[in-house]
């Protein structure tokens, strides 16, 4: 059966503006092909820029020590006898070593249990029939936002659930898988709770602080209220995003579905049941061995954000929180009859991943290089020297501030690494004029945030093109960024406007946290 969505004109400036943006992407050779060639970019302009001999000059933060150390980044050129060498004898390592390579792979060894036994299709099924379709775009939205509080684990479960949520109500899957890679990564500065990354950049904006007031600290709910507010309004701004605009667009979804929705079976019933006992007894251990200050997930100082084992075995974590409700659910269902079928369908799910792997490799490739030239530091050293010359103060300044962190992060992916270039340079510098730490570094993560999930050099933008692929086999780079711009754009203005009203209005930013010195 060909699920359907409703067949909307597409009119308008920004429509055609997009469509103009997916044609042109999608003109491009297929994304490995694009990859290698990016690949072979870097390593043409890291040679002259080497030969021109561009460098910068900068204070940056030691992301080891917290100290501030003068430092100096030359163009690096990959076509030189060490480049070269450098080229054959890491490609191994560079994949092996890419971030999501692993995180991928492990979290599917328990998700394609848990869809293999028929756990997720049950539980999907399960949330369509109790779940108003009215609010489904907003869950899959708040979900993604609150699914960064585990890092990265967001783009593996999150994303290609949204897909198959969408799908379940009969609404086009790639709608779905753009509604949660929106909330997991252009949200990924909105919670309800404190992330990971909240003390790490937290630990950088006091080592900067420190420059110009030493003993100055932040603390890592510094942006903690904002946040919680943004929670809502990302939500909000996500949801109307994919009904007003990017569902629209998409138009009729010609693949296949399950058909009408059936109800839930005795089996299935009985194997739900179990699989969620077997998930809480996970989640009671899980807190015997966190929750306790000498537990054994804590770290050896008694954190459990900061250096834990548990923050380390997320990943890990949450496959068994797939795996032993799907093993569970098949026992009590009748789709697992012993091991055998268990490890069966973790060799399936493997098998899929083929052309993720491919995918991977090359794009882990470009990353490297990108990394060795340094390009990308480059270029945030001379942004931050642009916006630092043109003398603006007050809002235009901190806007203008947003906007260079965002294009920024167009070429440089990791928050931490932009923000231990950056801080050093904004930090004391909007100090000296009567604004906190706290609040510059607020400015910052609403620019990084935003254009994660418009940038190829983003780790995860390859493993999102490849569930995108389960869908239409045609969707490329270009089809992804033209439905994520509208994304981009408006959770920028929003974020924007929200800033300037708690600027306005001078709430504090976090406990403890305000706006002026």
């Amino acid at each position: 059966m060909s699920v359907k969505t409703q067949d909307v004109k597409k009119g308008g400036l920004f429509n055609k503006f997009l469509d103009v943006v997916e044609r042109v992407g999608n003109k491009l050779p297929h994304p490995v092909t694009l990859f290698v060639i990016f690949s072979l970019a870097v390593i043409i302009i890291s040679a002259l820029a080497a030969g021109s001999e561009v460098s910068v000059n900068f204070d940056r933060i030691n992301m080891e020590t917290g100290e501030t150390e003068a430092s100096t980044v030359a163009a690096v050129s990959l076509l030189t006898v060490e480049g070269i060498r450098r080229i054959f004898s890491e490609a191994v390592t560079n994949f092996t070593g890419f971030a999501p390579l692993g995180t991928v792979l492990v979290a599917m060894l328990g998700v394609g249990v848990a869809e293999g036994t028929g756990l997720v299709q049950a539980a999907l099924r399960k949330l369509v029939l109790s779940t108003p379709k009215r609010l489904i775009t907003a869950v899959v939205v708040f979900a993604g936002i609150m699914s960064n509080v585990a890092s990265d684990a967001g783009y593996v479960v999150l994303v290609p659930l949204g897909a198959l949520i969408f799908l379940s109500f009969g609404r086009h899957p790639l709608a779905g898988l753009a509604a949660a890679f929106a909330g997991v990564s252009g949200g990924f500065s909105a919670n309800l709770m404190i992330s990971t990354l909240d003390p790490l950049l937290g630990g950088l904006s006091q080592a900067a602080a420190q420059m110009y007031q030493p003993g100055y600290t932040v603390d890592p709910t510094a942006n903690w209220f904002f946040m919680i507010a943004s929670t809502f309004i990302i939500t909000l701004v996500g949801t109307v995003v994919t009904e007003r605009i990017v569902e629209p667009r998409l138009g009729a979804y010609e693949g296949e579905s399950d058909g009408a929705i059936q109800g839930i079976g005795t089996h299935e019933a009985k194997g739900l049941k179990w699989a969620g006992f077997s998930l809480l007894g996970f989640f009671l251990i899980m807190l015997a061995l966190t929750l306790p200050s000498n537990a054994v997930l804590r770290s050896d100082a008694g954190t459990l954000l900061s250096g834990s084992a548990f923050m380390g075995g997320l990943v890990p974590i949450i496959a068994m929180a797939f795996l032993i409700p799907g093993v569970f659910y098949g026992i009590a269902s009748g789709t697992v009859k012993n091991d055998k079928d268990v490890a069966g369908f973790m060799g399936k799910a493997m098998s899929s991943m083929g052309g993720y792997l491919v995918l991977a490799f090359v794009a882990s490739q470009f990353v490297a290089y990108f990394g060795w030239s340094n390009l990308g530091t480059i270029l945030a050293v001379k942004g931050a020297d642009v916006l630092e010359a043109t003398g603006m103060t007050g809002i235009p300044m901190l806007i203008g501030f947003i906007l260079v962190a965002g294009f920024i992060n167009l070429f440089i992916g990791s928050a931490s690494a932009k923000w231990a270039i950056m801080a050093p340079v904004f930090v004391p510098m909007l100090m000296r004029v009567g604004y906190t730490p706290e609040f510059t570094q607020l400015a910052y993560r609403i620019g990084d945030s935003t254009t994660n999930i418009i940038t190829p050099l983003m780790s995860y933008f390859a493993v999102i093109i490849a569930f995108a692929q389960k869908y239409d086999k045609k969707t490329g780079i270009g089809t992804l960024i033209s439905t994520m711009i509208p994304y981009s754009l408006m959770f920028l203005a929003a974020w924007i406007i929200l800033f300037v009203i708690w600027f306005a209005f001078g709430l504090p930013l976090g406990p403890g946290a305000y706006i002026r010195m």
